[in-house]
């Protein structure tokens, strides 16, 4: 399974990526406006700051609705690296879009997908990768686990290449079980990649270790 960390946090990218398990990352409006990066010329630097921190691909998401639109933006975004995996939401004219850059060679996360059919489009028009937003489906009382099991299902029996990058990823449990359902990818808050390291009985037992070499030593 692929760790991808969601965050244009810099600070945070390069943690995960010194912690030596991160493969990529996903950004989105809402995440660069929370770092306070605004206008088209500092969004543009900041993806390219990114890219320069990591090894792996870098989702960058168009603004554009349009068909015509999301082609110009995104063929920008593309430019700005080889790591740049152009994101686009599932309308309409979005899997329109991804088909376009499909058969230019252009990488595409095809994001807000809430259900099986919605993937099922994605990986047709030939996404690279496509987003199924578990968190948000939990907080409308939605399994959202139970779409990633359907959507890998799908792509097993008829042989997608798309990758499940599961979205919205909330907490450690969440990664567990979205790699027991066979998820490609995950993408979530620094904070839920370093859960994973903890576990009461790690700690109690590195610190009777240390205790013990301790009294030994003292002896």
């Amino acid at each position: 399974m692929k760790f991808f960390i969601d965050t244009a946090n810099l600070k945070q990218i390069k943690e995960a990526q010194d912690l030596g398990v991160l493969d990529g990352v996903t950004t989105n409006p809402s995440l660069m406006a929370k770092e306070g990066i605004t206008g088209h010329d500092n969004i543009m630097k900041h993806y390219k700051a990114i890219c320069a921190i990591v090894d792996g691909d870098v989702s960058a998401e168009v603004i554009a609705t349009t068909y015509e639109e999301m082609i110009e933006e995104g063929a920008v975004l593309a430019t700005l690296d080889p790591k740049i995996v152009v994101k686009i939401p599932m309308t309409k004219d979005g899997v329109q879009a991804i088909k376009y850059f499909s058969l230019d060679g252009i990488k595409t996360n095809c994001t807000l997908v809430f259900s099986a059919g919605q993937a099922l489009l994605a990986a047709k028009a030939g996404a690279t990768y496509v987003s199924p937003f578990v968190g948000r489906l939990d907080d409308i009382s939605t399994d959202g686990l139970t779409l990633i099991e359907d959507i890998r299902l799908i792509y097993d029996n008829y042989g997608y290449d798309t990758q499940i990058l599961a979205a919205s990823v909330r907490h450690p449990m969440h990664i567990i079980n979205c790699a027991k359902l066979g998820a490609d990818v995950m993408t979530g808050p620094l904070s839920a990649i370093l859960a994973l390291m903890k576990h009461p009985l790690t700690d109690s037992g590195l610190a009777q270790f240390l205790a013990d070499h301790a009294g030994a030593k003292g002896r």
